[in-house]
């Protein structure tokens, strides 16, 4: 049964895999291809071995179908194309904890009714109402209430870069059908404090507990963390905290993780037996022993709940499910087979589960745990079965934490072995205690401000791979070879060339990197949104020209550019050029030279920029800069080097030009620069022909003139841009220039990341996003 149950688990996961949705006649065909091999043979033995191989099929399929069918109705729920940006006025739930930032409050609403005639029929949409420009920044909008909102909506679409994050994924998982925000007139209007739901009550309970929690807090530090470990909001923990958890490994506890639900589960389970006993007429109903696994079962379906439902929580949930019902029955509990029906569970209620990084940690830290706990005949010493369980997950999710995270925290297990006891048998009793006894909360924020100071000496620990290993990202092939010697190294003793496991992990540990030739360079023009942020790589040096924009909780330094720069294997930048003080060129500025090791810094910011304050030997950029590296030729046509002195300049003409060149094939990147930047090329003299032309400010009409666009003669025009941005770049007059002078137009918005490679070959330029789509992504016009 469990093989059958691991295909059902994979024909889902080949589902999300896929391109597009399969038509329908083929999700009944497939379970019957695969029921035919079910047939009898002539040969017992044959048959035996086609029978199994016909029921995996089988399942499969079944998997396969059924992930299919359920994306084709979550998909069905999606706001059509023709309703996007216009008025709709919605009434509906808050179903979720609101989360404020400097822009505004932003949550979840379940739409009870579309009140507008003939609009299309919605479940789920993620609302931001922005603050009023003028006025306080009163939150208004609470967990459980039913508002009635005027919005304006779009499909879920987010950027495209090789293992970046998938926010349409992440949204269809949690079912959302679009995204936007709440219009101010009309006035917004709320019609019940607390609606008659059992969504709104749980989110207006977890709501309250965090208030609870912020009064009696109040700005004490780890009071977010206090948060997370109640109620599941790990929004609530700060930034740099999250950060120094991640590099030490120990996020998975400052969350709603499995050893909590466990704790809790065996607490109340253990009361509830002991009481039981105690109670005659009680037990001879019902045995204490089954008293209490039902009470252990009910107290972490209520803790689960409590918390959101996490993949780490619905996991434990089901595998306590799954063994309370072995117990109940008097039935041997099989962990593995607990495991197995708990994969299964996860998936057929969320076949999106798979999509999550969290899914396959958390199932694979258990099962190494079992694999390396059960069924061994010789049981070490409590302390060394601690070392070697700690040992054996942090070796075993290194691949996958390369191959998501493209890092591995090597403190790892000396700060989860000092955490693990602390935050699971001292802070987070005392945390669920608080809710009853609010003291208590003081008692355990002040246990985790003492962790949490030592997490963060460890976090900053020089030079950086003694903290953290980065490695560019592996392939699938890699991963699975360094996966399958992981488990062999930890068969049990006794068995022959166990350190042989350890060649497998070869091919992970020194990776193939894509290696530009000399006299060759590759531009990548990486979809940051609405901003710009392009990778310029040569034979042994790189340059970013331009950090993409900060955004209200972060900025695309930490969340785009810094992940790509390692998945790609660059660990260092020979320097930053950051073009102009503008946002959506400097916004990730501080988190790029935060995380990766730079040379140096070439802007046009102002001279009191704070940006500067970090930054490697700064200076201005100015005309008749240039150098070279590996045989190319970078040249900086303008701002001039009076320009700093003007005071009537406007911010886009401080913008950075860059020309690189290698023979006749060149990249002409000129920022934001608007008509008195453009004119100034073309008074300069400087030779502006050029194969590859950025398009200026991302296609306003204040750049790109006609005469400046027919002078460069591109054979490529790129516009960095973001989708249904509310500038609406690029102008329809602009892209209009460069089909005049035959440019093939590419465009981040429906393109993605977007690579362009200068060498003996010519000039090659692909789109990531159409080659890598997946079925739930938008392919926007």
């Amino acid at each position: 049964m469990r093989i059958a149950l691991i295909a059902f688990c994979f024909g889902v996961w080949l589902l999300q895999q896929q391109a597009a949705l399969p038509s329908e006649r083929w999700l009944w065909v497939l379970p019957l291809l695969s029921a035919a091999l079910l047939l009898p043979t002539f040969s017992h033995v044959l048959f035996k071995t086609v029978r199994r191989l016909g029921i995996a099929l089988l399942y499969a399929a079944l998997g396969f179908a059924w992930a299919a069918w359920r994306a084709d109705l979550r998909l069905a729920d999606r706001l059509p194309d023709h309703w996007q940006g216009v008025d709709l006025t919605v009434m509906g739930v808050v179903s979720d904890l609101p989360q404020i930032n400097a822009r505004g409050e932003r949550f979840v609403l379940d739409v009870e009714q579309v009140i507008t005639p003939h609009a299309p029929s919605l479940k789920r949409i993620q609302l931001t109402r922005y603050w009023p420009q003028k006025g306080d920044r009163i939150p208004t909008v609470r967990a459980g209430e039913r508002w009635q909102f005027t919005v304006r909506l779009k499909r879920p679409y987010g950027t495209h870069n090789p293992h970046g994050f998938d926010l349409e994924a992440w949204m269809l998982e949690r079912g959302i059908a679009g995204s936007g925000y709440v219009r101010d007139t009309p006035q917004p209007q709320r019609s019940d404090a607390r609606a008659a739901t059992p969504g709104a009550w749980i989110a207006a309970t977890r709501a309250a507990i965090r208030e609870r929690i912020v009064f009696t807090l109040g700005d004490a530090p780890y009071a977010g963390v206090i948060a997370a470990l109640v109620i599941g909001d790990q929004r609530s923990i700060p930034h740099e905290q999250w950060r120094s958890f991640t590099r030490t490994g120990v996020n998975h506890l400052l969350s709603i993780s499995g050893l909590h639900v466990t704790m809790i589960a065996a607490l109340a389970g253990w009361v509830v037996a002991f009481g039981w006993r105690r109670w005659p007429r009680a037990a001879e109903r019902l045995p204490a022993r089954q008293a209490g696994l039902l009470a252990a079962v009910l107290a972490a379906c209520a803790y689960a709940v409590l918390a959101g439902f996490q993949v780490p929580a619905q996991r434990t949930l089901f595998m306590l499910g799954v063994l309370a019902l072995a117990f109940w029955g008097r039935r041997e509990p099989r962990p593995f087979s607990a495991l197995t029906w708990a994969l299964f569970a996860v998936l057929l209620i969320d076949p999106w589960a798979v999509l999550s990084a969290g899914f396959w940690l958390s199932f694979g830290a258990m099962a190494v745990i079992l694999w390396v706990t059960f069924g061994r005949v010789a049981l070490p010493d409590k302390l060394r079965g601690w070392v070697t369980v700690q040992a054996a997950v942090t070796l075993a999710l290194a691949p996958a934490l390369l191959l998501l995270f493209q890092q591995v925290s090597i403190v790892s297990p000396l700060a989860n072995a000092v955490a693990i006891p602390l935050v699971s048998w001292l802070v987070t009793p005392l945390a669920l205690l608080g809710v009853v006894a609010p003291p208590l909360w003081h008692a355990a924020a002040w246990l985790m401000e003492w962790l949490g100071q030592g997490l963060a000496w460890a976090s900053r620990i020089s030079p950086a791979p003694w903290a953290v290993a980065a490695r560019p990202a592996p392939d699938g092939w890699t991963t699975l070879l360094a996966v399958v010697g992981t488990v062999w190294l930890l068969l049990p003793r006794g068995f022959p060339l166990r350190v042989l496991g350890g060649l497998l992990w070869l091919p992970l540990v020194f990776p193939q990197q894509t290696i530009v030739a000399p006299n060759s360079f590759q531009a990548d023009v990486i979809d940051v949104g609405q901003g710009t942020a392009i990778l310029i790589r040569t034979a042994n040096h790189a340059l970013l020209y331009d950090t993409g924009p900060a955004f209200a909780d972060s900025d695309s330094g930490e969340r785009i550019i810094v992940p790509y720069l390692r998945a790609s294997g660059v660990g260092e930048l020979s320097g930053v050029m950051v073009s102009h003080d503008d946002n959506d060129h400097s916004g990730g500025l501080q988190s790029v030279l935060r995380d990766i090791p730079t040379g140096w810094l070439l802007h046009g910011l102002p001279d009191k920029s704070p940006l500067l304050s970090a930054a490697p030997q700064p200076r201005h950029c100015y005309r008749g800069q240039h150098w070279q590296w590996d045989g190319i030729r970078f040249e900086i046509l303008n701002p001039p080097a009076t320009a700093y002195a003007e005071s009537n300049r406007r911010d886009n003409d401080f913008s950075c030009v860059l020309k690189v060149s290698r023979g006749g094939q060149s990249l002409l990147i000129t920022g934001d620069a608007e008509r008195r930047g453009e004119l100034e090329l073309l008074e300069s003299g400087a030779d502006l022909s050029a194969t590859v032309l950025m398009a200026g400010h991302h296609g306003s009409r204040t750049s790109s003139l006609a005469e400046f666009v027919e002078q460069v003669q591109p054979r490529v025009g790129v516009f960095s841009v973001g989708y249904r941005n509310r500038f609406n770049h690029p102008h329809p007059q602009v892209v209009a220039r460069y089909r005049e002078v035959n440019a093939r137009i590419l465009r981040s918005d429906t393109g993605g990341l977007i690579q362009l490679t200068f060498d003996e070959a010519g000039v090659t330029a692909s789109e990531y996003h159409p080659s890598h789509r997946r079925y739930w992504q938008y392919s926007a016009p």
